[in-house]
């Protein structure tokens, strides 16, 4: 149950993170933030001068639509809707909080396309690669479980990185995000399940995430980030996967060596395998075998098609709350559209989730969607040499490999290569979310506009709040189903990996296309206070976690709770302008 779970959260997680990959390459106008080397005008506006966009809002109302389309500010290259358009040239003026209720609600449900998207495609997929791969679960834990959860962090660094106007909404995702998730999802798991923690796991993460917040004010006050400096960042990433495995490898050698000192005293252990197998054997019972039809019959291929593409399990539909009826309504549609463009491998599955006729049809449908949704779409709709565009060119081919396996296949065994399903399915999945993350970050740069807030706000806010609410919910499940240590170590290493990769990467992605180092303007004091948060939260955890001899209680937890409390209203305050610098 603890796995499925760390897959759920991995996934969850592994959907944001793309949702912010397609915003590396979408999101190439946005509102003030830190900035960047400012190499990236916008084309065929460079005469233009560049005002802030927020300040439409204080122009009569006849003036905003020209001021959102002529003003290179208000410009994106990246998603497929641009809703400041919507907003300011579309809508009456007496009609904005319709649109910005309409908005929000769309907002919303991306965070749902984005759960489903990770929960039950994204994931699945990498954990049939990493069994294909045979990596083992520490490896696999530290590498593709933490990119699954830090996916929506990693995906915003990239795209904020990549344009100067969104830096400060990257940097308050990754800053927020590691506030929120190391005091209320921490302090959450302690309230829920009080335990005792792991003494060398916690110090080895917690130091490792205070080396890379130091380092990253280190870089906010030196302003700039050097091809050195980025690799330093993944090299850090590196070396702490590399502890992990000796750190897990080493106790497993002293663990070996105690049992076996130990063997003649005690009584007989059993291995983890055997106790699964002995759960296994006495508390479970397959109730599916009530549903099995006496004679067995072959299912033609339209049958198996309809079964693959139904996206409700009747049975489970029947148990289920009202509340769960009424959220898998708003999931259908997402969860058809996914099952009709995305393939699932499951290796826990004696056919490994082969259905023919499906499966075929990925071979046609799923390339299709990569050139429709990279870079939203600008690269399928090239025409190769100035007649046939590139998405026909991939409808055939794919077309011509879908029949040539279909015929060459049954529907009761899986082909041999059948595992390269997983990789089509990891990539189509991977730019689902990517798509759907853009959308997110263009309209939260859309409401930062309206309401006048800076991207860092923003980003500390909402995308934080977006991105982590995923791996809150599986941590607290794992939490109250008997797992508290599990759940508390992964608000510290999972992060890592965010703040590490997620600079690290986007910066060197920014120096390898402009030959030159990131520039970096921190958005006033915010930034700072954020940094400065994260940090002390950090210190707070590592001095009070040994005074209680690591026996974490609710008190800890509550005083968590609390910190965050005080933080927002802190940075709020500072957004605001009720707290700032003296000027000199």
């Amino acid at each position: 149950m603890a796995s499925r779970w760390l897959d759920l959260r991995w996934a969850l997680s592994v959907l944001c993170v793309l949702l912010m990959a397609e915003t590396v390459s979408g999101a190439r106008d946005s509102s003030t933030g830190a900035h960047i080397s400012p190499k990236f005008p916008a084309s065929g506006v460079n005469q233009t001068p560049v005002v802030d966009c927020r300040k439409v809002c204080g122009l009569n109302v006849s003036d905003r639509c020209d001021f959102i389309r002529t003003n290179p500010d208000c410009h994106s290259d990246g998603g497929y809707v641009d809703y400041l358009e919507g907003i300011f040239c579309h809508f009456p003026p007496n009609l904005l909080p319709l649109a910005v209720t309409l908005y929000v609600s769309w907002l919303l449900y991306l965070f749902l396309i984005l759960g489903v998207t990770a929960a039950k495609f994204f994931c699945p997929n990498l954990s049939a690669i990493s069994t294909t791969l045979k990596l083992s679960h520490n490896v696999a834990g530290v590498t593709f479980l933490a990119f699954g959860n830090g996916a929506p962090d990693i995906f915003s660094a990239l795209v904020a990185f990549s344009d100067p106007h969104t830096a400060g909404l990257a940097l308050g995702a990754l800053f927020g995000a590691g506030v929120l998730v190391t005091t209320v999802v921490a302090g959450g798991i302690t309230i829920l399940h009080p335990f005792m923690a792991a003494s060398r796991p916690f110090f080895r993460d917690i130091v490792f995430y205070m080396v890379a917040v130091f380092l990253t004010f280190i870089m906010l006050f030196r302003g700039r980030v050097t091809m050195a400096w980025a690799l330093g960042y993944l090299g850090l990433y590196v070396f702490y996967v590399v502890t992990v495995i000796l750190c897990t490898w080493i106790y497993r050698w002293q663990r070996r060596g105690s049992l076996v000192y130990s063997m003649p005293v005690t009584p007989e252990i059993l291995s983890d395998s055997e106790e699964d197998q002995v759960s296994s054997n006495s508390n479970s019972y397959d109730y599916g075998d009530e549903y099995r039809p006496l004679f067995f019959y072959q299912e033609t291929t339209a049958q198996i098609l309809a079964r693959a593409l139904n996206p409700l399990d009747y049975m489970k539909w029947r148990r289920k709350s009202a509340y769960w009826k009424a959220l898998k309504v708003f999931k259908l549609p997402v969860e058809f559209l996914l099952l009709l463009t995305v393939p699932v491998v499951d290796p826990d599955k004696d056919d490994r989730n082969w259905k023919r006729p499906l499966n075929c049809l990925h071979l046609v449908i799923s390339p299709l969607v990569v050139v429709l949704t990279l870079q939203s779409g600008t690269y399928g709709v090239y025409e190769i040499g100035g007649l046939v565009p590139v998405w026909v060119v991939v409808v055939i081919a794919g077309t011509a490999l879908a029949s040539v396996t279909f015929f060459a296949t049954s529907d009761s065994q899986p082909p041999k290569l059948h595992w390269l399903f997983a990789f089509l399915g990891f990539l189509t999945s991977a730019l689902w979310i990517n798509a759907a993350a853009t959308e997110v970050v263009n309209i939260l740069r859309s409401l930062g506009v309206v309401f006048r807030l800076s991207n860092t706000v923003l980003g500390l806010t909402l995308l934080a709040w977006g991105n982590s609410i995923g791996d809150a919910f599986s941590d607290f499940t794992l939490a109250r189903q008997g797992y508290p240590r599990m759940a508390f170590s992964a608000c510290f290493g999972g992060i890592i990996f965010n703040i590490l990769v997620g600079v690290g990467l986007g910066c060197l992605l920014q120096i390898s296309r402009s030959h030159t180092e990131v520039k970096l303007e921190p958005d006033g004091l915010l930034v700072w206070v954020l940094a400065g948060a994260l940090g002390l939260s950090l210190v707070f955890s590592l001095v009070s976690v040994p005074l209680q001899c690591f026996q974490l209680s609710r008190v800890y937890g509550i005083c968590l709770l609390l910190f965050y409390l005080n933080f927002l209203v802190v940075a709020l305050l500072t957004e605001f302008g009720v707290i700032r610098l003296k000027s000199t």
